[in-house]
């Protein structure tokens, strides 16, 4: 009895020395301890760039993903260290991003950066460094913004006349988009809605560009998305269109889900504006459901070089609302609702005073 318990007491011994040899207390003790930022200029090309460093005590894996549906964001996911007594917030610049939020992850961490505009997979870095005793420096995260300088500087004056405005019908020729259930496509009520729009903008006094005029593929039948997509928005950008509105129709599994919403990509001061003011005005006229204005990436808004939209009018997926997007009197109700807003935000982004 004696020698079994002389046995157990040398076990409980050895596992007491062993255990935090088994990186039990070492993946406890990896933390974020300290965080720093910086903006740097380049004197040369006039280029600036935020770099946000996170100090931590080991090795740490990050791997790092946009976000565009909660706004601008960048997340970066730290394996193998703990937020630690890090502020569960930090202020940034204000102009390449806004803050630095820490969110624990039990043995990890996740840190969320608000940015002060959209941006690309090409505009950001993320990546570790090793440490370096001899400039007393730990194991390191280290996060690289470039800031997006605006291609163009915008100088708005109320009204539509004399404006250049580019109009996108969603879809087309071969490409029906989303199908109701009594068979109405998208393609179809896009481009009726859109030479609407045409009508009213001209009338207005306004210049009208549409990427189609009738059912057809806007770059060709055998074209590749990206090759359409760009069709989609090289006209606008070639003949320096002051504003760019790209008409679509939702749909959705669950029938019974209806409304509008409008889509930016944040490329300017004038983006959400823009979306603000037709999504507002589309509600106000058609009455739908206001599912809101959200930041996202879709192309034709985001490789645009002017102030872009891209609307969702309704949803072809809901019996009852596609019963109305087939009719001429609804389409001329979303055609108004659109030229509105677009009144709307001339008058507005001119109160503004120029500037991008």
């Amino acid at each position: 009895m004696r020698r079994f318990r002389f046995i157990l007491l040398n076990w409980l011994l050895l596992m007491v020395i062993l255990v935090p040899q088994m990186g039990i207390a070492e993946s406890a003790s990896n933390q974020l301890n300290n965080v720093r930022w910086l903006v740097h200029k380049d004197a040369v090309e006039g280029t600036s760039k935020l770099r946000l460093v996170i100090d931590t005590n080991n090795p740490v894996k990050v791997t790092s993903n946009l976000n565009g549906k909660n706004g601008s964001q960048l997340v970066v996911d730290i394996n193998g260290a703990e937020v630690g007594n890090l502020d569960d917030s930090v202020a940034l610049d204000g102009q390449i991003a806004d803050k630095a939020t820490f969110i624990k992850k039990g043995n990890n961490s996740q840190v969320v950066v608000d940015l002060a505009a959209m941006i690309g997979e090409n505009d950001y870095k993320v990546f570790t460094l090793k440490s370096d005793t001899i400039n007393n420096k730990t194991f390191r995260v280290v996060v690289d913004i470039n800031k997006i300088v605006p291609k163009v500087e915008y100088n708005f004056t109320a009204g539509l006349r004399n404006k250049v405005i580019a109009i996108d019908p969603g879809h087309g020729g071969s490409d029906p988009g989303a199908i109701g259930p009594n068979k109405l496509q998208e393609k179809t009520v896009t481009l009726a809605v859109a030479q609407r729009v045409q009508a009213l903008l001209e009338k207005a006094g306004a210049r009208v560009l549409m990427t189609r005029r009738t059912d057809v593929d806007v770059f060709g039948p055998n074209a590749s998305a990206v090759d359409e997509l760009n069709a989609r928005t090289v006209g606008a950008n070639s003949n320096k269109a002051d504003v760019y509105v790209s008409i679509h129709i939702n749909a959705f599994t669950n029938p019974s889900v209806g409304g509008t919403a409008t889509y930016y990509y944040q490329k300017s001061n004038y983006d959400a504006l823009l979306a603000n003011c037709i999504q507002s005005n589309l509600v106000a006229t058609a009455g739908l459901q206001d599912r809101g204005t959200y930041a996202a990436g879709f192309y034709v808004i985001k490789r645009t070089q002017m102030p872009a939209v891209l609307t969702e009018l309704g949803f072809i997926s809901n019996p009852d609302e596609e019963k109305l997007l087939s009719t001429p009197q609804f389409q001329q109700k979303m055609a108004q609702g659109i030229v509105q807003g677009l009144d709307s935000f001339f008058i507005q982004a001119a109160s503004k005073g120029g500037g991008l």
